[in-house]
């Protein structure tokens, strides 16, 4: 008797409509750069499109059994932890507790787990601590895509060197994440009198220089003790928690149907 490898993966259709989700969510956060046009677009028309087909994403990743019962039921108790540690450091600076477990758990199940288990975990936060609003989209996608990023790391690597490229991604995904968040209130945040305000139908390096220096000069309080935070959690916790997280993928056999195999005596 033997089993198969537990791999959390997309289906061919439902990368499809992954792919469609991140291009209009792509779209939401780049179009200061590319945008011509006397009004400003109302960005968050591009980011519910890719929410729905996200969630759509969820279903059939469900309905097709690329999600079992023991993976929902995973995916449940990771998002509800992540949820419940964000607000822990909600207003503190940058101090977020939850990204150490979304890279730590989708660095073991895998890019799709950890795309799903980003964007649901954001969302449940958002209905826990009143955090519904424009702005929600784009942290939806911002830890989702941190999600996949951390599942889509070198898995061969294990080790102190795992650890260390753990730390150094926590640190990148922090920086990721604040400059996503800054993409989505910068042109709106100074007003359009300001060295630093973003040029309706300007020249693009103009405007990807203005928002660098307002990125710099307006997130680096918060930017630097998230990267901080999760590193340091990451490289006192991370053993641990990988070591805990790959026992219950290996005792829970995800995904791994039971196949028997004739013996030849």
């Amino acid at each position: 008797m033997k089993t198969t490898a537990n791999i959390f993966t997309f289906s061919r259709f439902t990368s499809a409509v992954l792919a469609i989700a991140s291009i209009f969510s792509l779209a939401g956060f780049t179009w200061p750069f590319f945008f011509v046009g006397d009004e400003l677009p109302q960005t968050q028309m591009f980011f519910w499109l890719a929410v729905a087909a996200s969630f759509v994403v969820v279903v059939l990743q469900i309905s097709h059994q690329h999600l079992d019962a023991k993976s929902v039921a995973l995916l449940g108790v990771l998002s509800a932890l992540i949820a419940a540690l964000r607000p822990l450091g909600a207003g503190a600076v940058g101090i977020e507790p939850m990204w150490f477990i979304l890279i730590l758990s989708a660095r073991v199940f895998g890019a799709s787990f950890g795309f799903l288990l980003g964007m649901i975990s954001m969302f449940v936060s958002a209905l826990l601590t009143g955090g519904m609003g424009p702005w929600l989209g784009y942290q939806l996608f911002a830890a989702a895509w941190i999600g996949l990023l951390a599942g889509s790391l070198p898995k061969k690597i294990r080790g102190p060197q795992e650890i260390a490229m753990l730390i150094v991604y926590g640190i990148v995904a922090a920086q990721i994440f604040g400059i996503l968040m800054d993409l989505q209130f910068w042109p709106w945040a100074l007003g359009s009198s300001t060295q630093l305000s973003y040029i309706p139908n300007g020249d693009i390096s103009e405007n990807i220089s203005r928002f660098i220096t307002f990125h710099f000069a307006t997130s680096m309080a918060w930017d630097i003790p998230r990267a901080i935070f999760t590193s340091v959690l990451i490289a006192i916790s991370g053993k641990a928690v990988l070591s805990a997280l790959r026992r219950t993928h290996t005792r829970a056999a995800f995904l791994a149907p039971v196949v028997f195999t004739e013996h030849v005596k």
